[in-house]
Parts: structure tokens; sequence; C-alpha cells
């Protein structure tokens, strides 16, 4: 099999602009690998928020191919995107929760969607507030909630479906160290579980914290890949293969 009939995502040479203004992201390629751990990493304005909204489909790219869960994603007519995107979940910078719903409500919703029943979820709603220790907060609305509290609700909800990709936009900028290390273990844990798992960060000491985890480095728009970890199967993939 080959390394791109074993990838999950992959992007060639791939390039986003906004407008008419010049590209934010240029000549991207890279390969990422079913059950792999990557952070994301660049200083403001490399272009890291503009990236991820390529992989959780928010935005089409300019121009350069596109390959997800086997799909050429160019030329997928826009009405099938919502089925790729049921198998990503997202964690965003601005939490995007739904103001009227409650904590619990919030995390449930991906469940819901999916069509599980009531009885089905509400124990592993419960589960994942107690684990972000937010248990004694599940009737709260977001209005309600500080921005940590706010942060970890959103990240239940991405997380609660076990998606086949996470992508997490600064998933620990408004959380103390020992929360942001324990919402890195959930991502670990559900990372073992099978899951593809990207995170955006400009925190580089959290880059130690996932000993297996690769590093994806954006600079002013381009990315740099010194080892060719995001274009062949990390070796800890290709031991088990």
């Amino acid at each position: 099999m080959s390394a791109a009939e074993q990838s999950i995502v992959q992007f060639d040479n791939v390039g986003l602009r906004y407008g008419t203004d010049r590209e934010v992201l240029s000549d991207i390629s890279f390969t990422l690998y079913p059950g792999s751990f990557y952070f994301l990493t660049g200083a403001s304005g490399a272009g890291k928020t503009s990236m991820l909204k390529l992989l959780y489909l928010a935005q089409r790219p300019t121009r350069g191919a596109i390959r997800m869960f086997g799909h050429d994603l160019i030329t997928q007519k826009r009405g099938r995107l919502p089925d790729f995107r049921r198998r990503i979940g997202t964690v965003f910078q601005d939490f995007r929760l739904i103001p009227h719903l409650t904590a619990f409500d919030n995390v449930a919703l991906p469940l819901r969607i999916s069509g599980m029943s009531e009885g089905e979820i509400a124990k592993p709603v419960s589960d994942m507030l107690e684990w972000v220790g937010l248990d004694h907060r599940r009737d709260a609305r977001p209005a309600t909630l500080s921005g940590g509290e706010q942060q970890r609700v959103a990240i239940a909800r991405a997380v609660i479906a076990r998606p086949e990709i996470l992508v997490a936009d600064e998933p620990t900028g408004n959380v103390d160290p020992d929360m942001a290390v324990k919402l890195l273990r959930l991502f670990e844990a559900l990372n073992r579980l099978g899951t593809t798992v990207v995170v955006a960060t400009h925190d580089v000491h959290l880059l130690r914290k996932v000993p297996d985890s690769l590093i994806m480095r954006l600079d002013r728009g381009t990315l740099s890949d010194p080892t060719g970890a995001l274009r062949y199967p990390p070796r800890r993939e290709a031991a088990g293969s």
C-alpha cells in the first residue's frame, strides 16, 4: 500500500488567498496519517488558523489538491461536505457554543445529530463533563461560564463523538497550566483510540508534553518539513505495519 493510500489527509501544493490579497498559504504539501498526533506551530500571522480552516472544511483552497478519507475534496459538490465534516471534531479559538443551550446540551449536540437516543447520550456526556471538571456546571449556559469553562465545554463537544480527525485551534489558551495538561491527556487518550489529532499552538512548552507527536511549522504561509515526517508514515506506524 502506498503512503497516499495509507493517509487520512493529503495536501498537494495548496495555496489560499482571500479576495485579491496575496496568498496567506503557499505551496502547502503534507500527509497526515491515521492515529498520529501533530502540533501545528508558528508565529502569529503565520497562517495556522487558515490552514485549520482548510482541514475542517470551512474554506476551499485557491489552488492545489486536498484528499481526505480517500476522496478528492476539490471535486466534491458542496452538498457532500457536511458528510465529511461530521467525521471531524473541531475546537474553535472563539468556542462557538450555542448560547441558548446548557453546557450539557452543547456537549450532547454531536451525539444527537448522529441519531443517538437520549438514554444513550446521558452517561457519556456526564462522564465527559466530569473529565473536564464541569459536571457541576452542566446546566449553565455559555454566557454564565468563564472563558476557560467555555473552552472546556467546546473541547468536550469536539471529542464526545470520537471523531476520526480532531482539529484544535489554541485549545489550552484560556485554561491554567494544570488543566492544559489534563486536556492534552484527553487528546492523547482519543489519539490512542485511533483519532488523528492536530493541535495548533504558540506555546512551545506543550510540544514536550506529547513525546510521540510530530511538529508542523508554518512560517509566513509556508510549511517547513526538515525531517520528512509529514511525507512518510511516522516510524511507530511503520513498525506496526
